[in-house]
């Protein structure tokens, strides 16, 4: 009995977990087994797999072939288990290629087979890689990947790695391995060196706050979430482009890191500078928006497509009052836990809610021109299903009225030169994080107020009863402000306009 091995992946929660492909060939009655949890997917690509070897000119042994996916505990899902096996079977009868644990390199291999033998790339297989290569026993690993995504797949650092078009390209190089070149990363974005950061700038502005006539100090208030990722709330009457300003804020937004960038990639499927914007309607299920999970599958709910990027819930009070109260959370912990029968699996969740809603069920109660058909009963119901712990965990709070038509209006670009020169004087001080995420020492020693501004937010406390968190979200707003000044110290009129924008019952 001849037995050999390779190896490939399959999904764990959030994790990459290691899969041992086997392959036996014993004398008995010709089959072609697969066992392991092995998903429909892969149950199918025995059809596919002797296909391709029987068009590219191989033999398919007469003989009884048992092919194991270990550890045979974990589910398995994919078309990409193709390629290895197709690869095992191809290689019998080749005694001088043996596969040993104890060489400093294990082969992984991943890729769906097409009927005549090429070598397709699937959605599934970036965000194994992106999660092995952060394993440190993967570190010197070598990968079998197709040639059709190579740009995608070398955005990885450290990956070293074969691509190739055919089955029969992938079985020379296990036969005979060409020298490996390791990957470089280089992405086409612009990018600035702060400190020993690389930070790669959006450059591109679809939707600019130039088009928005008027609203000054919601455009100011916008400007401020930006610079501190803070959680933000507009509320006005239909037309006076609380929606227009929420799908603008992306674009201002602080630059990523390449590691955000990848991380990104391993959900959304693409490289981008751009920071994610989600926008989920109000009859969204809550598993839609919170996310799901189905034994070890876990499927992303907009929350967590939300990561490092927005999150904008428009018409807020339309959303059902469990889902906002379930949102309490991921707002406060940037993390959301899904928990089922078999597993516990924890999301990132570390995004900037945008929230928009109207003054009333009309609609019309802040408006100039139209009458609110709402009595204050209607009004107050409407907005008593926003609970005061989901009000608490909000930074700002704009109230916009229509009709405040100026001349001047700041555009997107302009807007994001501030925020890149507040960003760029945060990390002069050794911030690791955005404001809106300080806590601990790190809030007492970059939030540092004098006797006069102390005095001011102790009487703001008493007469507008102010949670301890509420105080916090005061003090980080203030550093935003002060931050957007390029001042180190807060001061008093920082602290005052960081206090206008909160939102008090």
């Amino acid at each position: 009995m001849a037995l050999n091995l390779l190896y490939c992946a399959a999904q764990e929660g959030l994790e990459a977990k290691k899969v041992e492909v086997e392959v036996s060939f014993t004398k008995a009655l010709p089959s072609f087994q697969i066992t392991g949890l092995a998903g429909n997917a892969i149950q199918e690509s025995r059809q596919r797999v002797q296909s391709s070897l029987l068009s590219n000119d191989f033999k398919f042994p007469p003989l009884k072939i048992s092919v194991n996916l270990s550890p045979s505990d974990l589910p398995k899902q994919g078309s990409f288990y193709d390629l290895p096996i197709a690869l095992l079977i191809a290689l019998y009868g080749h005694c001088d290629f043996t596969f040993d644990d104890k060489k400093p390199q294990k082969y992984f291999a991943f890729g769906e087979l097409g009927l005549d033998g090429r070598v397709k790339d699937t959605p599934s297989i970036y965000p194994l890689l992106f999660s092995l290569l952060s394993q440190q026993e993967n570190q010197d690993s070598i990968f079998i990947l197709p040639k059709s995504a190579k740009d995608f797949y070398s955005t990885l650092p450290n990956l070293r790695a074969y691509f190739v078009e055919t089955l029969k390209e992938a079985i020379e190089i296990l036969k005979c391995p060409p020298p490996l070149e390791s990957t470089t990363t280089n992405l086409p974005f612009d990018y600035e060196t702060i400190g020993d950061e690389k930070y790669y700038l959006n450059t591109h502005f679809p939707l600019d706050f130039k088009d928005i006539i008027g609203q000054e100090r919601a455009k100011r208030a916008a400007l401020i979430a930006a610079c501190g990722f803070h959680n933000i709330l507009f509320e006005g009457s239909a037309g006076s482009g609380k929606s227009m300003i929420a799908s603008r804020i992306p674009y201002i937004l602080p630059p990523l890191t390449l590691s955000e960038i990848l991380q990104l990639a391993s959900t959304t499927l693409k490289i981008s500078a751009q920071r994610p914007f989600r926008n989920p309607h109000n009859s969204a299920t809550k598993a839609a928006i919170l996310g799901s999970a189905v034994g070890q599958n876990v499927k992303y709910g907009e929350i967590s497509l939300a990561h490092l990027g927005v999150l904008f819930f428009d018409e807020l009070p339309h959303f059902p009052k469990n889902l906002l109260e379930s949102l309490r959370e991921p707002l406060e912990n940037h993390h959301f836990t899904i928990s089922r029968l078999q597993a516990k699996i924890t999301c990132p969740t570390d995004f900037m809610f945008v929230g928009a809603m109207n003054p009333c069920p009309c609609g019309n109660l802040l408006s100039v021109s139209k009458e609110c058909r709402c009595n204050q009963k209607e009004i107050n119901a409407y907005k008593n299903k926003i609970s005061d712990p989901f009000w608490d965990r909000l930074d700002l709070f704009v109230s916009m009225q229509e009709g405040m038509q100026t001349r001047h209006t700041i555009t997107s670009k302009e807007m994001h030169t501030q925020i890149l020169n507040a960003f760029r004087f945060q990390k002069t001080r050794n911030q690791k994080c955005f404001n809106a995420r300080l806590e601990g020492e790190n809030l007492k020693s970059f939030c540092i107020l004098g006797d006069q501004e102390k005095e001011i937010l102790k009487l703001a406390k008493e007469r507008f009863s102010l949670s301890s968190r509420g105080v916090d979200k005061i003090l980080r707003t203030a550093r935003s402000i002060a931050d957007l000044a390029l001042s180190e110290k807060i001061s008093k009129e920082h602290l005052l306009e960081a206090l206008s924008y909160r939102k008090v019952s």
